[in-house]
């Protein structure tokens, strides 16, 4: 077999297992092992990630041949039961391919990160898991916040000063010594101050709740007082701005706050403090404007919430993960 053909058989074999993995955890049969297994599965390599975006690109394609199915009437009932369970499933397994596909496609997205998280985790100085927070104290009157999946790593500048790393997650600093924080391509510093720096995506936040800061990034420096916040990339940054603070450090109080985030943000938020997943799969519902409030300790109900207020349809599968469409 040549080097083509194999490649070929590779991807068919992982086409494969995916479909029987959407089956399976759709099946209302999966278990918690299961559940930990697709984990696994879905963390192997790029390949697996890929096989999942194939059955979404398929899912998208045939969209409405799923809705098509979901009405199909149920079949008549056989006089060999083994034989009508055999046709349910086949059924049932195709339906669930159809509609699980895009499911998993996004579940790759974000049950991997998790994963990942977990593992880099531990060469950290101080990390936290999936919904916890922490509280660090740091030499010279400096107090650090660590909210969920928050990794970070101390440094000892040429002069002494105490300075940390953060390699990804959210904190809340209180410092009344000069202090930096190294965060992407930026460096925050501040002599007396309480702020908070958030780097959860390809950008990072930064909000100035008392004293002042200042952002050197890119041969640039930027000063924030109280009530600013700017966000920064790579190669560029936002002016400050003024924001209300409390909504940014709502976390702190157990909270999350939301006043004119869409859906799909509100929803990819919560997933921060979730051992499972809430997975979008409308789009336009997605861009629906949010007022919400959310307590930490009451978000196993906020797909509930979610449903009852836009009338949004729930599916729960194993694992934590909960389908919104």
């Amino acid at each position: 077999m040549s080097e083509s053909e194999t490649g070929a058989a590779t991807d068919a074999q992982l086409q494969h297992e995916a479909q029987q993995w959407l089956v399976r955890l759709t099946s209302g049969c999966a278990t918690t092992s299961d559940a930990a297994d697709f984990r696994h599965w879905c963390a192997r390599s790029e390949a697996h990630a890929q096989a999942f975006t194939q059955a979404r690109q398929l899912w998208q394609a045939l969209g409405p041949a799923a809705q098509q199915l979901q009405h199909v009437r149920k079949p008549a009932t056989s006089t060999c039961l083994h034989e009508s369970g055999v046709v349910a499933r086949r059924r049932f397994g195709r339906r669930a391919f159809l509609t699980g596909a895009v499911a998993a496609s996004a579940a790759i997205v974000l049950l991997r990160p998790p994963l990942f998280s977990d593992i880099t985790g531990l060469t950290a100085d101080y990390h936290t898991s999936v919904g916890e927070q922490r509280s660090v104290i740091l030499a010279n009157d400096v107090l650090l916040e660590l909210n969920t999946q928050t990794r970070i790593n101390r440094q000892t500048a040429d002069d002494g000063s105490q300075g940390i790393e953060l390699l990804g997650g959210e904190i809340e600093v209180y410092t009344q010594v000069p202090f930096r924080i190294r965060a992407g391509s930026g460096w925050i510093s501040s002599d007396s101050g309480r702020f908070v720096v958030r780097a959860t995506g390809p950008e990072v936040l930064v909000t100035c709740v008392g004293g002042h800061l200042s952002l050197d990034h890119r041969g640039q420096s930027l000063r924030l007082a109280s009530d600013q916040q700017l966000s920064y990339s790579e190669r560029e940054h936002s002016p400050p701005r003024v924001v209300d603070t409390t909504v940014v450090t709502a976390w702190r109080q157990r909270l999350l706050i939301f006043d004119g985030e869409t859906l799909a943000q509100v929803i990819d938020e919560l997933n921060r403090y979730r051992s499972g997943m809430i997975l979008l799969m409308n789009q336009d519902l997605g861009q629906r404007r949010v007022q919400a409030r959310f307590r930490l300790d009451q978000l196993s109900d906020a797909a509930a919430l979610i449903r009852d207020a836009y009338g949004a349809q729930v599916t729960e599968l194993p694992g934590g993960v909960v389908l919104v469409s």
